[in-house]
This record gives structure tokens, C-alpha cells and sequence, in this order.
């Protein structure tokens, strides 16, 4: 910006006898008048200003054509307006008087009412904010560039307490300007723009926070963490010294947030994060991992400061309950630790131990601390694992995700009523893989809602293919739950809307129990879709009836491990009677699974149980191949 163009706007000197050209031509030539220098140069500082105007620069002001004066508005716009609306001043800073002459706005843009307080350089630098990294006196004293003679230039970012303001009201300036050498080449003399930048500066902070911490918790969130280790491992191979990491879940924050509501929960994790910070090193880093995981990462520790170190944090965080709305509420930790780099020589495996660790911890009856030790059994399970989540991934890629039918028997008609589709996967060499080598893997890889997409569309697939068909099909309780499952579910069924009423969705027992609230929500919305709903594995989870008359299934499904065994086992004949009797109370349809016998069928037929299903009637059949016929 030309800042002789920001000029006050006061009356214009004539120039007179600046040369005798000049005075024997104003007889003949219209009165011209020329702008004296502004008291805003661009050009160089006041310690070499020019003495008097060039005569060639007179002589070209007064050659102008008068018709470029009449192209010349009528009304030039007024700079100060235009400042003043758009929160700018410019200013003058002479650095060996210090005097700095601020533009007329001064007062409306800064907020500023008596601005000689900020009249001197020394005066202006006293009122900047503590939080400013630099000031404009060091912007220019420390600046690497030199003048060329038509100034140096100048950016910078600080906060300023104006000095009639109170001491909270801080207001955050964007400086741009240049500097101009003396003689001695040192900086004399500054001008520049002063623009407000509050409302910006508070959101680039707001962004940059939330770029490196946790808003709800203010740790750091996992990026910084995951970027900040690298340090630790320099420290510890320089110092010979070993660090450890720590995992650190809230115990039960499920059952926290279906008896508190998840408002509750967030304050009991921001509280849980502000113990843990407090009572770590200063250098010790705290991070919110996942959900409802913290990592700590704590410097020189090796593995019995590390056990110590948690079983105090342990003891701290379940000691007290925490202060919430809804009054005191106590909380408990599970943690797993790993020495590193002894036991996690990178970052993946630093927290890919511990998690196992904390996988251990988590166990019902199990300690509340593991530490990780390398186990040859547990790298054996994992390497195995790692297999199947690969097979998994592939059979995705190629389509060898496929649905296995198996019928439904009424007992009434001893025909098929209705399908299950198991899913089941088929290796490259054409062999099938049972379910049970595949969904433990697939369930805690996060894989099992990539699985049960596919098995759905593969099942409303089959009821397009054959309109007589009806079909149930599983999906786990991730997936139930999984915001995004109804919009899918309607989407899919969106061009094909009578599929829905040959369509059954089936979760088991302890999918449903885990979070009653939202399994409720799930039903519901299944059924506005216009599908059916069934509890698989009734009986595994031990539902009360309190909570089965909440669920609005339409089909309960006893668990095969009861059914197996039913002729041989009292017990298991007495507890599965009792499950039929108690679905049948409020007026659910029964199923049966894993019926193997016909001594077995004509038990659960005696009890009134509506549907049989088993390898007695059809075993499953993969659907790419003729399924075999169900027993009669």
C-alpha cells in the first residue's frame, strides 16, 4: 500500500517560485498545485529526506494534460473511512526520537483514548501482551535483511493490552510494514499498517489446539503423541536409559454411560485425563488414545518404576469418586504397560504390546496391571491372526464372501418355513472356512462390519433372485449399532421395498444386553424399514424378563450350545424348556439351533418350540451350490 496516499487529508500547498520556468508560465498555464511530502513516506527515512522537490518532478506535474484532471473523480474516497471500517491504522516510527505518529484513527481501531501512552516505541512495547512471541522492535533491530534504499520489509503477529483497557482485554495485531537505514546502515526510521486480528488469531489458536490436543479432555490427542515418542526413543538410545508406555480404559464406561447418559461420562473422562496429568512429570506426555483410552508415556522408567507408577495412578484415579451434575460417581482403571525400547523397539509394536497387555487386564477376574512380557504362545496367536485378517481382506477383494443357506423346520408342517444365510468364506483353493475360525478375528480387527455389509447385500441379493424365498441373516452388534447401518439398510432396500417383509435381521443375546438403550433404538428402526428382527443365542447372555419385554423382537432363537446336548443333559432340558416357556409368555416364536437328532426334534416339537434348525434336517449349503433337501 502507498502510504503517501493514506495521508491526512489536509489543505494542499501551492508551490510557488520553485522555479522561474514555473513563474513565467502562470500567466499562460492554469494554477497547479503539487502535494508536499507526506508525513507517511514511502520513500527513505528521515534521516536523508530530499531537500526540495526535483525540478523535473515540478516540471512533469505541470505538463499534465488538463483533461486527465477532468477524467478525476469529483470526490476522492476518504481513506480514514476506509480504515476505520476495516479495523486498520498506519503510523510513523522515527527509532531515534522513539516517536511514534500514529493516522487519526488511532483511537477508534486500538480502542486507545489517550494516545500518547503509546506515543514512544518504549511506551507502544510495554503494553504488549505476555503471550506475544516478538515485537515489532525486535522484527526490525534483529532483522536479517538489509535496506536497498527503498526500505526493508516487516510482517509480524503480537498482542497488545491497550493501556485504558482492563488487563484481560487483550487485542492481537498483524504489523506489516518497512524499515529505512541512516547512514550507518542501521535501521532509523519505520512506517507501516497495524490491522486487528483478535477474532482470526483466536481462531488459528482454536485450530492449532485442536490439531494437537483432545478438545474435550485438553491432553494431547494420538497424532501428537505418536509424533512426540520419537523423542523418547532418541533420549533412551543416546542416555542408555529405557521408557515405558502405558494404556490406560476407563473400566465399564459403557455401563457409566447407559446409567449417567453420556454427558455424565464426558465429565468423568475430562476429570479421569486432569488426575492423570497432575499426577505425572512435567516431561512425562498423557494423551486420550481412543474413546475411552488414555497413554501415558513416562521418561527414564524402567519396568518396576513403571508397575509403581501405575499402581498409583490406579489407586489415585479409583480412590475418590469424581465431582459430576449428577453428583459423585467413581471410576476405575485398567492398564497395560510395556518397557520400551526393550520390548517395543517401535512405535506400532510399543502400543501393539500394549494393547495386548491391556486385552489381559481387561479380562473379567483379571488384574487390574499387566505388564507386557514377550510370550512365544501370544506371538503365535497373533501371527495367526494376522494371517486370518489378510484371508479376510482378500476373500472381500474377490468376492469369496459367501452366504451358506440353511432351513428353518415348522413344527407344525415338518416343511421349510423360512432361511438362515450363514456367512462363510472360501479359500483360493475352493475350501470353506467355518465361521468360528473367522469372526473372533474379524470382530476384534474391526473387519466384522465390512463382513456383514457383504453377507446383507448377498442376502437381499438371494431374495431378488428367488421372490419366494424368505431369509434371516446375522449382523453383530457393531454393526447393529453403527449410526450409519439404517441409512444403509434403507438404501439397499430403497429400490426393492418389498424385500423388507421377507427379511428377518438377527444380533445375539449379549449384543443386545450390552447396551439396551440403543439395541431398543436399533429394533425400532430396523422394523420402520419394514423388516423383522430376531435375538440369536437366547439363553447365552441370560436376559431377564424384564428386559425381553423391552425388546420388540418378532423370533427368539435358543442357543445351540443348550440344544446340543438336550437328551443327555437334565439341566440343559430343564433350562431350555424354561427359556421356550418364558419366550412363548410374551408371544415370541421359538427357534431352536444345532438339532442333531431326531430324539432331540421330537423333544423341542413336544414343548410347543415353533422352528427346528439343525444338520438333523440340512446342514448349511453354500449358495453357489445346489443345497441339498431339508429331512421330512
Amino acid at each position: 500500500m502507498q502510504l503517501r496516499y493514506l495521508a491526512s487529508r489536509g489543505p494542499k500547498k501551492i508551490v510557488a517560485d520553485a522555479a522561474p520556468e514555473l513563474s513565467r508560465e502562470k500567466d499562460a498555464q492554469p494554477e497547479r498545485r503539487v502535494e508536499t511530502e507526506s508525513s507517511l513516506p514511502s520513500q527513505p527515512p528521515l534521516a536523508r529526506p530530499p531537500q526540495s522537490i526535483p525540478a523535473p518532478l515540478i516540471e512533469a506535474a505541470s505538463d499534465r494534460s488538463p483533461d486527465l484532471d477532468d477524467a478525476l473523480p469529483a470526490s476522492a474516497p476518504d481513506p480514514l473511512r476506509i480504515l476505520d471500517s476495516i479495523g486498520e491504522v498506519v503510523y510513523d516510527w522515527d527509532l531515534r526520537s522513539d516517536i511514534i505518529s500514529w493516522g487519526p484513527n488511532v483511537r477508534s481501531v486500538l480502542g486507545v483514548s489517550n494516545v500518547a501512552l503509546i506515543g514512544t516505541g518504549r511506551a507502544f512495547a510495554e503494553c504488549l501482551s505476555p503471550d506475544s512471541e516478538s515485537s515489532r522492535y525486535e522484527a526490525i533491530a534483529r532483522s536479517a535483511a538489509s535496506d536497498d534504499g527503498a526500505g526493508a520489509p516487516f510482517q509480524i503477529c503480537y498482542g497488545l493490552l491497550p493501556p485504558d483497557s482492563p488487563r484481560d482485554a487483550a487485542i492481537w495485531i498483524e504489523d506489516t510494514g518497512r524499515w529505512f537505514a541512516g547512514p550507518d546502515g542501521r535501521p532509523a526510521r519505520a512506517h507501516g499498517l497495524v490491522r486487528v486480528i483478535t477474532e482470526r488469531y483466536k481462531q488459528d489458536r482454536r485450530l492449532a489446539f485442536e490439531s494437537r490436543f483432545d478438545t474435550l479432555t485438553g491432553v494431547l490427542n494420538r497424532a501428537s503423541l505418536l509424533e512426540q515418542i520419537g523423542l523418547f526413543y532418541a533420549q533412551a538410545a543416546k542416555k542408555k536409559q529405557s521408557f515405558a508406555a502405558l494404556l490406560v480404559a476407563i473400566d465399564n464406561l459403557f455401563l457409566l454411560n447407559r446409567t449417567y447418559g453420556y454427558d455424565i461420562a464426558d465429565q468423568i473422562i475430562a476429570s479421569i485425563a486432569q488426575r492423570l496429568r497432575t499426577n505425572c512429570r512435567e516431561r512425562d506426555l498423557v494423551a486420550r488414545y481412543a474413546g475411552n483410552k488414555f497413554a501415558l508415556v513416562l521418561e527414564n522408567c524402567d519396568a518396576a518404576e513403571m508397575t509403581a507408577a501405575a499402581e498409583r495412578l490406579i489407586e489415585i484415579v479409583g480412590g475418590a469418586p469424581f465431582e459430576t451434575t449428577a453428583g459423585p460417581v467413581p471410576a476405575a482403571l485398567r492398564i497395560g504397560g510395556v518397557v520400551a525400547p526393550r520390548n517395543g523397539r517401535a512405535v506400532h509394536l510399543l502400543f501393539q504390546h500394549a494393547e495386548e497387555a491391556l486385552d489381559i487386564a481387561r479380562q473379567p477376574g483379571g488384574a487390574r496391571l499387566i505388564a507386557y512380557e514377550p510370550s512365544l504362545a501370544r506371538e503365535d496367536t497373533r501371527m495367526k491372526a494376522l494371517k486370518v485378517s489378510d484371508e479376510i481382506v482378500s476373500a472381500l477383494n474377490d468376492g469369496r464372501i459367501i452366504l451358506a443357506l440353511q432351513p428353518l423346520i415348522d413344527t407344525r408342517t415338518g416343511a421349510p418355513a423360512f432361511y438362515e444365510g450363514l456367512m462363510r468364506l472360501r479359500r483360493k483353493d475352493g475350501a470353506l472356512v467355518s465361521p468360528s475360525s473367522v469372526l473372533p478375528t474379524a470382530e476384534k480387527s474391526g473387519l466384522i462390519q465390512m463382513v456383514d455389509y457383504r453377507i446383507l447385500e448377498l442376502g437381499l441379493k438371494k431374495l431378488i433372485e428367488d421372490p419366494a424365498l424368505q431369509l434371516s441373516v446375522n449382523m453383530s452388534g457393531r454393526t447393529v449399532r453403527d449410526p450409519d447401518f439404517i441409512s444403509r439398510l434403507r438404501a439397499h432396500l430403497a429400490p426393492f421395498p418389498e424385500l423388507a417383509r421377507r427379511l428377518m435381521i438377527e444380533f445375539t443375546e449379549t449384543c443386545a444386553i450390552e447396551d439396551i438403550e440403543a439395541t431398543v433404538r436399533a429394533i425400532a428402526e430396523i422394523k420402520k424399514c419394514g423388516a423383522r428382527v430376531a435375538m440369536d443365542d437366547f439363553g447365552a447372555g441370560h436376559t431377564s424378563f424384564k428386559n425381553l419385554r423391552r425388546f420388540d423382537f418378532d423370533l427368539v432363537k435358543i442357543d445351540g450350545a443348550f440344544v446340543q446336548n438336550l437328551a443327555r443333559s437334565a439341566d440343559d432340558r430343564f433350562f431350555v424348556k424354561t427359556l421356550a416357556e418364558l419366550a412363548h409368555h410374551v408371544g415370541l416364536p421359538v427357534v431352536a439351533e444345532w438339532v442333531e437328532d431326531a430324539e432331540t426334534a421330537k423333544i423341542l416339537t413336544d414343548w410347543g418350540v415353533d422352528y427346528l434348525q439343525g444338520d438333523y434336517f440340512a446342514p448349511a449349503a453354500a449358495s453357489d451350490v445346489k443345497a441339498p433337501a431339508a429331512r421330512e
